[in-house]
């Protein structure tokens, strides 16, 4: 039985409150049981110098741990992002582009910030999610003021993770699981169950294909989960 008595395919309580920061053009807090990140959108009229022949947009991602996110302090990044770090922010932003047209942004760059203010797990699949949602959020109020004629979001995205614990495949891992897992995997799904990306990886011993089907069941029924979540939260948000 897991800590928390979840059943193998089950969520953590996921809550995500929309407008949580007062000045981006999108927000929201993400809480996926302990681990809790705030999604920040922001808009600027202006591309990378190496995308401004292009005949589109751009949407990039930040990612941060608070010094106090987790059991002891962590310095803060300031002379450069870790590696850990960068190859983070560069899934948030595949992920998120992936979901939307790009070339209906032309002229425009968003970029999403994401920082972990409590860690317990799942950081990286919660900025996905929440980020998503700031970012819908943000081309909304595009449309609104009209600076975008409709909103370019294809469909949504939405992340999860899952291993296996103890012989066990369960989605949604805790630290305490997942700092033990023998698989570690973090699956990116469109909401018409389209792959974004798949990272997985065995930690100990090789897995069988039997168990990746049904992982990946499981996160196909999670990530299904989360979007209806996300679809709630962007209902309330004021636009």
């Amino acid at each position: 039985m897991r800590n928390s008595n979840r059943k193998a395919d089950e969520l953590r309580p996921i809550e995500i409150i929309p407008d949580f920061n007062l000045y981006a053009e999108g927000s929201c807090l993400i809480k996926c049981g302990n681990t809790q990140v705030i999604c920040t959108a922001s808009v600027e009229t202006k591309l990378p110098a190496w995308l401004k022949d292009e005949d589109h947009g751009w949407i990039t991602a930040e990612y941060s741990l608070l010094p106090r996110s987790t059991g002891t302090r962590n310095n803060r990044e300031t002379h450069g992002t870790g590696g850990r770090t960068h190859e983070i922010q560069r899934l948030i932003g595949r992920s998120l582009r992936a979901a939307v047209d790009l070339r209906a942004l032309k002229g425009y760059t968003i970029t999403i910030d994401c920082d972990v203010i409590q860690a317990d797990g799942g950081t990286r699949t919660a900025s996905i999610t929440g980020g998503f949602v700031a970012l819908y959020i943000a081309l909304a109020k595009m449309v609104k003021s009209g600076q975008l004629s409709c909103n370019p979001v294809r469909e949504n995205v939405a992340a999860i993770s899952g291993g296996i614990c103890q012989n066990q495949i369960i989605l949604d891992l805790e630290y305490s699981e997942d700092s033990q897992a023998q698989l570690d995997a973090n699956f990116v799904l469109t909401e018409s169950g389209k792959i974004v990306e798949i990272q997985a990886t065995a930690e100990d011993t090789p897995f069988t294909k039997e168990a990746y089907d049904t992982l990946y069941q499981y996160a196909l029924k999670g990530t299904q989960e989360l979007i209806k979540i996300q679809k709630e939260a962007i209902s309330h948000a004021k636009i």
